[in-house]
């Protein structure tokens, strides 16, 4: 008889090392070396060459349009680029208890009683527990098939007992392949058992929903060779004390990563959030300085947000400069732009910056509308409730090109502003009568208007 090979390997990253040690020289996680049998090597004789496909010129090659199957949820449509693509793989992950497993089970129901049986795996819980939430959801369709499993050979038989149209896997973690002479949720295993559960949906064109766990630094567990694999991944983010939930690609083969969508959570489940804007600027407080209303963009959706700044004398030797779905180095820099072109002295000032409602912004079009969160906080300034700014600054205090800005007016324009600060850029082709732009082509001109 043979014996069993081991090797360590680090159950974060996959990095394999030829003795144990506290610490992953590859991805830096403490206590996260693990000994487990090293995998067969599989000679090329041993190997199925039978079913070995023959390259061929690209130009032979048939592209047809992908046939997308619509979830009756309109943001998860959204950020899956137009619907669920057959044979695709897509993981999603997220905080415990943001509501994978809620989303996942809604939009089953809904495609069971649209396109046939839909089979939900899950390895966490029971049918019982699953059928409970069902229950208090409404989502009860007799082509919602439930199995508690965690083996992946036998969801593989169930799945040419029944024939789904879609599978659903919650989670990957909890799945093991009996080939794999290690845990369930080690690096081999949840390799594996993706690998395995791509070649089933490939082969069979049958689309595949995974659940990924999240580590506490907000990626996905597991090696990062998990997200190659997969088609699309999402990441389905929320607070623990606000109700809204929001759904984002980070890689997607059928569409742009761009798109965001919205839910709230309520006692019957998600509900989709139609008008999201309408919806952060609710609650914008009426005679406040440091508040500015921005338009940016996710994906092709406008949305209109609220920024707040806080400036206050600071106690430190160093001052606070903290952003709350902004980018920290971002805010550092357009505070010494304001420092240098302006002349506001804010080297001894705490500031504080906030997106409302949760939302992370990343495009320079918010840049002038910081800038005159700060400035209107620093000179207890109150902002007109009508107005909306866009703009991206330069480091000479410049404000620059904004795209896609016709997009965003219109939005604003909806929502019943009535003036917009814009840069001085051609605006020939937008013609919005209820809508007076300003344009300006510094932060001084941005500045002074308010003032």
């Amino acid at each position: 008889m043979s014996k069993v090979k081991y090797i360590i390997r680090c159950q974060v990253c996959g990095h394999t090392a030829p003795k144990w040690m506290g610490r992953c020289p590859d991805c830096g996680e403490w206590n996260s070396m693990v000994e487990e049998p090293a995998e067969p090597d599989i000679s090329l004789s041993a190997r199925n060459l039978s079913r070995l496909e023959e390259a061929q010129p690209i130009t032979d090659v048939k592209a047809e349009k992908e046939t997308r199957i619509s979830t009756d949820l309109a943001e998860l449509d959204r950020v899956l680029g137009g619907g669920v693509v057959p044979g695709s793989l897509v993981l999603i992950g997220g905080e415990p208890g943001v509501g994978k497993s809620t989303l996942l089970l809604q939009a089953a129901n809904h495609l069971a009683n649209k396109i046939g049986t839909v089979l939900m795996v899950s390895g966490e819980e029971s049918t019982h527990q699953i059928s409970l939430r069902a229950n208090r959801l409404g989502t009860l369709s007799p082509n919602l098939m439930l199995l508690s499993e965690i083996d992946v050979t036998l969801v593989s038989h169930q799945v040419k007992l029944i024939e789904p149209a879609l599978l659903v896997i919650d989670s990957i973690q909890t799945m093991y392949h009996p080939d794999v002479a290690s845990a369930p949720g080690s690096v081999s295993q949840v390799r594996e058992c993706t690998h395995y559960l791509m070649r089933i949906a490939k082969n069979s064109q049958l689309p595949i929903f995974i659940v990924g766990h999240v580590t506490k630094d907000g990626s996905i567990a597991g090696p990062r060779v998990l997200e190659h694999m997969v088609d699309t991944v999402l990441y389905f983010e929320g607070e623990n004390y606000q109700s809204f939930r929001i759904i984002r690609a980070v890689k997607n083969r059928y569409g742009s990563t761009n798109e965001i969508g919205i839910f709230e959570m309520t006692d019957s489940g998600l509900t989709e959030v139609v008008n999201p804007s309408a919806l952060f600027l609710s609650q914008r407080p009426e005679d406040s300085s440091g508040s500015v209303v921005i338009a940016t963009m996710e994906g092709t959706r406008p949305l209109l947000v609220e920024l707040q700044a806080l400036v206050a004398p600071s106690y430190l030797s160093m001052p606070r400069r903290m952003a709350t779905g902004l980018d920290h180095n971002r805010l550092s820099l357009l505070v010494a732009v304001l420092d240098r072109r302006v002349g506001l002295h804010l080297g001894q000032d705490d500031i504080y910056v906030n997106v409302v409602g949760g939302v992370k912004i990343g495009e320079p079009a918010a840049d002038l509308g910081i800038v005159l969160a700060v400035a209107s906080a620093h000179k207890n300034i109150i902002v007109p409730k009508d107005l909306l700014v866009i703009g991206e600054i330069g480091l000479a205090g410049e404000v620059r090109f904004v795209s896609q800005l016709e997009q965003r007016l219109k939005e604003a324009a909806k929502l019943g502003f009535r003036r917009a600060l814009v840069p001085d850029q051609d605006t020939k082709g937008i013609d919005i009568s209820s809508l007076e732009l300003v344009r300006v082509k510094d932060i001084h001109q941005a500045i002074d208007y308010i003032a």
